[in-house]
């Protein structure tokens, strides 16, 4: 009788410990539970949450990941809507900074630059996260948390000299920064007039100093209130001869497409580093981290380096690069880099702008 009784008390404890287990198991997780959940059910959990919010809202700084890469991301996921806003990274962290002040949460995963994300991260807008493809990154392309990371790396590209060959045949094209003041060049260089020519503005200032700029003025370069990307393009129309701001990346999407262009490393070749993150409180978060395992996969990878970016994935093998590169936004803390910028922009309005 006594054992009987024992075996019916174990019974109920057993059914009772199973049973809060699995409610336990069956409860929706918390935001911050499932940025940094590793069980063995996460894709499903994810595909589970994002079929039922049907979108996502991604801020990028890069023309490619914009286009081709989420695109491919929304064919592999018909049931997720990607909206995807494209701007400099200053415009987008100035969008999202006001965004986050007036407590709006409006985007799910930001792309850009680390110098930029450095800030957002200093802000305490970016949520510690996980992905299976970590494995995949050395600790270099990481900004990394305690369990997961911050940000990491999913792009590279490089700044130089990207020219019209119709017009300017390849023998002739400057091979160095000083063949750039040959009066044969004047009147039909532009620039960038965004954060890609002032970067490239304060390389060559540290390069080659303050006197070579002044010199360069002289040779009434354009500077167009546009992308690099959006420049390219007119490079490839003949609109603009030749510019040292251009995208290697640009060039060769448009070299695919039979346009009449070349890109040339002439130092300095500024390296353009793009991470992502998920923001502290997306709106759309099974959504988000399906789209950051995507952008980090090999195959979103691969599709990223159809438009000419490499990759940072240890796995896939990246395009060749063997010329020397200047990651000017990683030599400066985020407060001196972003004193650096005012000072660029100035001598750009200064010696470049003011003449037009």
């Amino acid at each position: 009788m006594l054992t009987r009784i024992l075996f019916r008390l174990v019974f109920v404890m057993v059914t009772a410990n199973a049973a809060a287990i699995f409610a336990a198991q069956s409860r929706p997780l918390s935001l911050a539970e499932l940025a940094l959940y590793q069980g063995a059910d996460r894709e499903k959990i994810l595909l589970e949450g994002a079929r039922k919010e049907g979108q996502l809202t991604f801020y990028t700084s890069n023309t490619w990941v914009a286009g081709p890469v989420s695109q491919a991301f929304e064919k592999k996921y018909p049931f997720i809507k990607a909206n995807v806003w494209r701007s400099d990274s200053k415009a987008l962290l100035k969008r999202l900074t006001e965004e986050v002040a007036s407590g709006r949460f409006l985007a799910d995963v930001v792309e850009t630059s680390p110098e930029y994300m450095a800030l957002l991260q200093r802000n305490n807008m970016l949520r510690e996260h996980f992905s299976p493809d970590l494995s995949a990154y050395d600790d270099e392309a990481k900004i990394k948390g305690k369990t997961g990371v911050y940000a990491w790396t999913n792009r590279e590209i490089y700044i130089s000299l990207g020219f019209n060959t119709q017009l300017i045949p390849p023998a002739e094209a400057p091979k160095s920064i000083k063949d750039l003041l040959d009066p044969r060049w004047k009147g039909k260089m532009s620039i960038a007039g965004t954060t890609t020519g002032t970067r490239w503005i304060g390389a060559v200032l540290e390069m080659m100093g303050h006197e070579f700029l002044l010199k360069l003025s002289e040779q009434d370069i354009n500077v167009q209130n546009m992308s690099g990307a959006a420049l390219a393009g007119l490079v490839a129309s003949g609109e603009v001869p030749l510019s040292p701001t251009i995208f290697n990346s640009n060039i060769f999407t448009h070299k695919r497409k039979s346009a009449p262009v070349e890109w040339r490393a002439i130092d300095p070749v500024i390296a353009g580093v793009g991470t992502s993150a998920l923001l502290m409180d997306p709106p759309h978060p099974h959504a988000a981290l399906l789209f950051l395992d995507y952008l980090h996969s090999k195959e979103g990878q691969q599709v990223a380096m159809k438009g000419g970016l490499s990759s940072a994935r240890n796995d896939i093998g990246s395009l060749e690069q063997k010329f020397k590169k200047v990651y000017i936004d990683s030599k400066y803390t985020p407060e001196e880099l972003d004193k650096k910028f005012t000072e660029w922009e100035a001598l750009m309005r200064k010696l470049f702008i003011r003449k037009q």
